[in-house]
Parts: C-alpha cells; structure tokens; sequence
C-alpha cells in the first residue's frame, strides 16, 4: 500500500523513515513543497518553525544524495548553530534507512579543529552556519580550502530572514557563487519581505513560490496589557504567577533590560535566566539545556539571542516588551502554538511603546486584544522549577550513552524512573534533569559510585 510520504514520490527508505518517525501526514508545506522539489524545482518557501520545513527541503535533498559519490551534494545555510544543530539531526532521523550517509554541522562559535577533522572525508550533506562555511572554502597561498562545493546540486536557505536581520546577506552572494551554475536553490523564510524578494531575484531561477503553511496557523490565543512603564516588572511577574505555564520564553528590546527583568525575577523566586551576547557558546547551551529540561520556568531574552531556539511545546511566549517592528514579533510568537498544540502569546505595552503596537497591527491588519492586568499590592507567587540539572563531564567523545546515565540513576542511585527528566548528550558533557527532591541524593551516588565504573565529575547546575 502506498504511503502518504511515498505519494508524494519519495523513495521508499525516506517514506519508510517518516513512517517510522510517527509522521503519518504529510504537512501543508510538505505535500505543496516535496512534489516540485524532487522535480528539481527553485522554491521561494513562507514557513514558519514548527510547519514541517525541515522534512519539507530535507527529504527532497537526501533523495538526490549519491553516498557512494565521496563529496558534498548539499549545503544547508542556518542563522544560528542551533538550529544547524537541530536541522542536522532531523535530516539523520531521516536518513536512518540510507547507508553509508554522512552529515556534518560546521559552525562557528565552536573550535575549528575537529570540525577540519570531520572533513578529511568528504561529507554528502553540510548543514552550517554562513561565516563559518566560508571560512572552510577560502583556500589561500598558506592553506587549501577543506571544503569543496563544486559538486553541490541543491542548496537550502534556511530561516533566510533571519540570516539577512543577522547581517548574511553577502556572505550567502559569496557562497552562492561558488556553487554550480546548476545547483537547485531551496529557499525558507517566516517573512517575505522586500530583501527577502530582492536575494531570490538574484539566487533563484523561476521559483515556485508557496505560502501553504500559512493556511495551517497556529493556535495561539494573544492580547497585550497596557501597563506604566515603572509596572513593567511587576506586570511581568503578575501574568506568570496567574498563567503559571511550565515553560515560558520572555523577551526584551535590549540586553540592559533582559539584565535587569531576570534579576527581579531571581530576586522574587522565580526560576529563570537570561540568554545574552557576553555568554560563551558553553554558558548559552547550559541554559538552553536546563530550559529545556525543565529546570528554569522562564528564559528571558533578546531577539538576536534567542534565534535559533527550538522548544518543543512551549506553551507561552511573553513580550515584556512589546516587539519594534511586525517581523520581529512574528518570530516571537511563532515559538509556540506548534504542532497542533494551543500556544498564548502576551504583549506588554507602555504608553510610550504605542508607536511599535500600532505598526504589528497595521501589519497584521487587526487591532490586539487589550485585556486589563489588575497588579496585587502583594508579592506574586514565584514559579520554582520541577527539576534540577546535573552536569556531567564525559560526553559523546567518551563513549557516554543517555542509557549509561538513567541506569546510573536509576540503578546504584535508586531513583525511581520518573525523577530523571531529559538528557541531553554534547561532545564532552552531559546534562540531566532530575527532580528537584531527589537531586541531591542523585548528585551524592553519582560522585561517589560513578557510572558504569568510571569516577566522573558531577557538579548541580541549577
């Protein structure tokens, strides 16, 4: 019988792959986006996170993938390292049933070495950020270049808006002209606008254009709350206490005020961080680690720090203040209301933020709902968090395994399955979410008994 994936005109490991993954339908961007790709097609893409895009370009460039070939046949551009990351590893996921298939993340913020080393044979599928790809193709009279795009025939612009905001633009002309003349060019963004429209002019050749993932919206119940700006913390903290969402996602304008709202918040017994620019790239994957494990209620962030953020089911995104242009508040709320899920998103506006409030409705051709906020003259109830996170210092590069560490816990330590929450396994560390109770003891057996016989050191990190 043939499958929803495999009518599309997927080879059938892919559409086997996607069966086996639970995906038993395609998505709107998938069934408009999969069918002219595979035809060699330039597509010119609206897709917002969480619509399938990833399976919508990737599964119509791994069937184009010849793994005997020993070269690169695709290159995928990011904004962000993690969402490389996180493409890659769906492109894996994919790829599951095709052998002998190599995918490698190349980006920046990371030492360059191994990621030479990753090189030495020639990956079939690069998935990377633009400075750093650049990077490993410029060959000069000291060095030749470790990485060869002459064989690429599909290149992917993924998140493509956010990549011009973060200033990629001439780094994506550069890399395209190093490209065949031939290359199919699969381009994705939220947002269609003018220096979107002008960059497939000049990299794309009679590009189907497809906003199907528009028709499928996100569920996403938003207003805003109209506060002085000396209630603004205060407004913050009262709509959690009251909402009390597992996870919320929190922005800011500026990086002085991201400071300053997460350190009412810890002041107030909140679990919550920031995510900022001063952060090394390890200081910004333990706090989006322990985000997304649950051991931190509330993120607080900057627009260009927090791209690239992929938080399954996140439930709530909060503006503390309200978004400067449409775009930018596009993105915001596009972080929840996913895959089929009811998201709320909350503005909070000043009187002297009107301005931007009137643009995001111009732009979205409806007024917001404006709800009151009645502010308690008592201290809102702080939202501590479920779990807490350990760090343990071994990682991939060491043999570690996600299973070595729940039979660690689970077995010498003694805790019962459901006090481990998520692990999450890097290169030379790993992350797990323990409950809060049960984290001390946890800490005390890991110490002392080790895992799988090796003595490794554990600290708690929030």
């Amino acid at each position: 019988m043939t499958t929803p994936f495999a009518s599309l005109g997927l080879p059938e490991p892919l559409a086997r792959a996607c069966e086996s993954l639970g995906f038993t339908e395609p998505t709107p961007i998938q069934q408009q986006a999969i069918g002219p790709a595979l035809q060699g097609r330039d597509l010119l893409a609206q897709a917002r996170t969480g619509s399938g895009k990833t399976l919508a370009f990737g599964l119509p460039l791994l069937a184009k993938i010849e793994p005997a070939a020993l070269r690169a046949q695709a290159l995928v551009l990011c904004p962000t390292r993690e969402l490389a990351d996180q493409v890659a590893k769906d492109l894996r996921a994919a790829a599951r049933f095709l052998p002998n298939l190599k995918i490698v993340t190349l980006c920046g913020g990371i030492p360059l070495r191994p990621q030479l080393a990753s090189l030495e044979v020639a990956p079939d599928v690069v998935v990377g950020t633009p400075g750093r790809i650049l990077e490993l193709i410029a060959d000069s009279e000291s060095s030749r270049a470790a990485l060869s795009l002459e064989h690429v025939s599909t290149f992917v612009l993924d998140e493509a808006d956010r990549m011009l905001d973060m200033g990629f633009v001439e780094d994506i002309r550069t890399l395209a002209k190093r490209l065949p003349k031939t290359s199919q060019t699969l381009l994705f963004s939220a947002t269609f606008s003018e220096d979107i429209r002008a960059i497939a002019a000049t990299l794309l050749r009679d590009p189907l254009e497809i906003a199907a993932a528009l028709d499928d919206a996100p569920k996403i119940d938003e207003w805003v709350h109209v506060v002085e700006g000396g209630q603004r913390h205060w407004a913050v903290m009262q709509v959690l206490a009251d909402k009390a969402p597992g996870a919320t996602l929190v922005f800011c304008n500026t990086r002085k005020e991201t400071a300053a709202l997460t350190e009412a918040l810890q002041r107030e017994g909140f679990a919550a961080d920031a995510l900022h620019g001063d952060l090394e790239q390890r200081e910004r994957e333990e706090v989006l680690a322990r985000f997304a494990n649950g051991s931190l209620r509330v993120l607080v962030a900057t627009d260009v720090a927090a791209r690239g953020i992929d938080i399954a089911g996140l439930p709530m995104v909060l503006s503390a203040e309200i978004a400067s242009d449409a775009d930018q508040h596009v993105h915001r709320i596009g972080r929840t209301g996913r895959a089929g899920e009811t998201g709320l998103a909350v503005s909070i506006v000043t009187p002297s933020e009107a301005h931007w409030r009137r643009s995001i409705e111009a732009a979205r051709g409806a007024p917001f709902q404006e709800r009151s906020l009645r502010l308690s003259a008592q201290r809102p109830k702080p939202l501590p968090a479920a779990f807490r996170t350990l760090q343990i210092d071994a990682g991939r590069q060491d043999k570690l395994r996600p299973g070595d560490v729940m039979g660690a816990l689970t077995g010498a330590a003694g805790l019962p399955a459901e006090a481990v929450g998520k692990i999450s396994l890097y290169p030379t560390r790993c992350y797990v979410a323990v409950a809060r109770a049960q984290a001390e003891k946890a800490l005390a057996k890991l110490r002392e008994q080790g895992i799988k016989g090796r003595k490794l050191r554990v600290k708690a990190i929030g």
